[in-house]
């Protein structure tokens, strides 16, 4: 076989045919191109991650308002890696993890340290102690998240979401730049209930609305579209005002719901022992052989018969 046919054979091997639904078919790539595409989520994590930390760099250096921009862009870019994931179909356990880790960073330590330089630095080790609750309730709520994904309501989040703690911490820096206001005693008074009220949130099993489940491809009704365009048009006019009341508004759309009538979201177990497929060791304490080991030896003592 020559070395051209054997190119051509296994480009042939790598792209497959298959029909989708519709009964046409389609052509899914296995080589550079299939690589390529799951790089692209892997790509938009990564810059939402380092938004992040450029977000905590501009609040150590006393640029809010950089800081809280940058924690908005890193809320775009963990809205877009999900979507593009699961449309292009290249979701995968290592995309979710990593996700997970950049959302650690990007939207619990960016706001915590956003939150700290600029409001609560006055009271020192107190102000620590209540960002560091931030921190820690922002790990909490995504480990819980990640336990509950495969049995969780796909409507509504279990909640308030960390991102949304987030955008609501850098929509009040915003609009505290927007107004122009300048006293620290107040803001160091209003911050502290408000940071420990989203790290509590955050743990609560009130529930929140989810846009995950919204398919962008179906009709929509004519007042949503209309809301929609409002807020386009106040984003692109003011957008610093309306990132605080589009923040403000989900965060009280969970205490709403329950108003209306919705319970607390179902306990769901999270602390449960991992239980392994194989056990290493016999009852009687004595180390168990593993199955490889095993069949190798049988077939050593017990060779199959020639034919």
């Amino acid at each position: 076989m020559s070395r051209n046919s054997r190119r051509s054979r296994e480009a042939r091997l790598r792209m497959t045919l298959y029909s989708d639904q519709s009964g046409e078919p389609a052509v899914k790539a296995d080589g550079p191109l299939r690589r390529g595409v799951f790089l692209v989520p892997a790509t938009i994590t990564s810059i939402g991650l380092l938004s992040g930390f450029y977000s905590m760099v501009s609040a150590v250096s006393g640029h809010f308002e950089v800081a809280a921009v940058m924690i908005v862009i890193a809320f775009v870019c963990d809205g877009l890696d999900g979507r593009i994931a699961r449309a292009s179909r290249t979701s995968s356990q290592f995309g979710v993890e990593y996700d997970s880790l950049s959302d650690v960073v990007a939207f619990g330590v960016a706001p915590a340290m956003l939150v700290y330089a600029w409001a609560l630095k006055p009271i020192g080790s107190l102000g620590i102690g209540v960002t560091g609750l931030f921190v820690i309730c922002a790990a909490l709520r995504l480990a819980r998240f990640n336990v509950q994904t495969a049995t969780a309501d796909k409507s509504r989040f279990v909640g308030l979401p960390v991102p949304g703690a987030a955008i609501m911490i850098s929509g009040l820096a915003l609009a505290y730049s927007y107004f122009e206001l300048d006293s620290p005693r107040t803001l160091c008074t209003i911050m502290v209930p408000i940071t420990l009220a989203l790290g509590g949130l955050m743990i609560s099993r009130v529930p929140y609305p989810s846009f995950k489940t919204m398919k962008l491809e179906k009709r929509a009704q004519v007042e949503l579209v209309i809301m929609m365009m409002v807020a386009a048009a106040m984003l692109f006019a003011m957008p610093q005002l309306t990132a605080f009341l589009l923040s403000t508004a989900y965060v009280l759309s969970g205490p709403w719901l329950m108003l209306r009538g919705e319970r607390l979201s179902a306990k769901v177990p999270v602390l449960r022992p991992v239980v392994a497929a194989d056990k290493s060791h016999e009852t009687n304490g004595k180390a168990r052989e593993p199955d490889s080991a095993r069949i190798t030896r049988s077939l050593r003592e017990h060779p199959p018969a020639q034919r």
